[in-house]
């Protein structure tokens, strides 16, 4: 395992829970015989050997001496991997929720495959919803893309009556010996590079440092400039959650007519939102927020796990109350911050991560954990903004339409709200993640996300063309 993809195990406590949350959202209430768990486990165990991200499993080494590693699990068994839950009839987008919600409230085990899927069935009008629980170190949000179209295929595959490839080659565990033989090479590789990283970051700091401060909008440092909130405290181990769908002509409006990005319309839509939450509870800071905004770093569309992805620090104009010059900001600023992330190299986070001594990190990580220091520390960040480019043509699981695809990454003590977006056909569906703590009722929030959207295409013209 790498260093990167190592990280998020190292991060994971009791409270700060790693995994990803994935879910789909299907009518079945016309599939001739029906649709049920028993169908599903069916569908997945004929597709499980070509799914090489959903059958390894970690092994540690001794002493946390080194990187884990991966291996194909030999005590695999599909059925401790997916559950079910009924929801009382008709059951709606509240209920949903909250269910994901209760899900995403316990980590995943280590002595498996870091994953776990739950249906949840008796959802309104015939509707079923596939929950995934994905751990961080499995995939990002790009190859998670993948591994549902991967899925997708397989799926209609089965159904035509075409056998996959069953790849599957379960391993024996490593011995402590052969895993402390395995960390010492990689320590070797890592160390006899570390020269050039050295020299490499030195060059890639002063150069980032320079075209920051020359900038006319500056990038923010994280720790310095970062105001508190409600959303900056410890965690609990509980997660509250919420989903909505923003239409897409709008946002393209808005691009259009402002010669923004998509992601850009994006960030502003949630800056408006955040915003109006503060602001409603009496708390809107002085200073912007400032967002952590992961970035795909591997053009490879095909790659089905692991994690290639940077993070831009950019703040998200909620000190001005203009929403299209709010946008110009995020712009500029967003703008900027590619250019100094570029200069100091996208692919410098995972060579740091694996030189970083993996018991440094989980007794930094752990500290600040028990400590609750983010109770009483200015945050390294406010909050969490993603948006992923998922499928463009609607999918069909043989017969089954997908309806709706929501995503979320994970939150962490002291930034506890993360705001994700997947794009699927013409909706952009947006989930957010938070804790009781930091987000009490996040469906405030997604209200404000509906009423920023109107205000900013009402700010820059309600005449814009909707379509494509």
């Amino acid at each position: 395992m790498n260093g990167l993809d190592a990280k998020f195990l190292y991060s994971e406590t009791p409270t700060a829970h790693m995994h990803t949350i994935k879910v789909v959202v299907s009518n079945v209430s016309e599939v001739e015989g029906g649709f049920s768990y028993d169908n599903l486990i069916e569908v997945l165990e004929g597709q499980i050997g070509s799914l090489p991200p959903f059958r390894r499993r970690v092994v540690p080494v001794p002493w946390g001496l080194g990187h884990p590693v991966w291996i194909e699990d030999p005590g695999f068994n599909l059925r401790r991997h997916v559950g079910r839950r009924m929801i009382e009839e008709p059951g709606g987008e509240r209920e949903l929720a909250a269910a994901i919600g209760a899900f995403s409230s316990t980590p995943l085990a280590r002595d498996r495959p870091l994953w776990e899927m739950l249906i949840i069935e008796g959802l309104a009008g015939g509707r079923m919803a596939v929950v995934v629980k994905l751990h961080h170190a499995v995939a990002d949000g790009s190859a998670a893309v993948a591994l549902l179209q991967s899925v997708v295929h397989g799926t209609n595959l089965q159904a035509s009556g075409v056998a996959t490839e069953d790849q599957w080659r379960p391993e024996p565990i490593p011995s402590r010996r052969l895993l402390l033989r395995m960390a010492a090479r990689d320590h070797l590789t890592r160390w006899k590079g570390l020269p050039h990283l050295v020299v490499q970051s030195v060059r890639g700091t002063r150069a980032s440092e320079t075209r920051r401060r020359s900038s006319v909008v500056k990038p923010p440092l994280p720790l310095r400039h970062v105001p508190k909130t409600s959303f900056n405290v410890s965690l609990t181990a509980a997660r509250t959650f919420a989903m909505t769908d923003l239409p897409m002509a709008d946002i393209k409006a808005i691009r259009r007519a402002t010669d923004a990005t998509f992601n850009d319309v994006y960030l502003a839509i949630c800056a408006g939102a955040l915003r109006r939450y503060l602001s409603d509870r009496g708390e809107l800071p002085d200073r912007p927020l400032v967002a952590s905004v992961p970035v795909s770093t591997d053009p490879n569309v095909a790659r089905l796990s692991g994690n290639r992805v940077d993070s831009l620090y950019v703040t998200i104009g909620t000190d001005i109350a203009d929403p299209v010059q709010r946008l110009r900001h995020i712009h500029d600023v967003t703008s900027a911050a590619k250019e100094v992330r570029g200069l100091l190299g996208h692919d410098l986070l995972e060579q740091r991560a694996d030189v970083v001594p993996p018991q440094l990190y989980r007794s930094a990580v752990r500290m600040w954990t028990r400590t609750r220091l983010a109770d009483r520390v200015r945050p390294p960040l406010n909050v969490v903004l993603s948006n992923v480019a998922g499928p463009r043509e609607q999918i069909f699981f043989g017969p089954i339409e997908l309806e709706a695809l929501y995503s979320v990454g994970p939150i962490l003590e002291g930034i506890g709200l993360n705001i994700t977006a997947w794009s699927y056909v013409d909706t952009l569906g947006v989930s957010l993640l938070g804790s009781p703590a930091s987000v009490p009722d996040p469906w405030l929030i997604i209200d404000a996300l509906h009423d920023s959207l109107r205000e900013l295409r009402a700010a820059v013209g309600p005449d814009a063309p909707a379509n494509p």
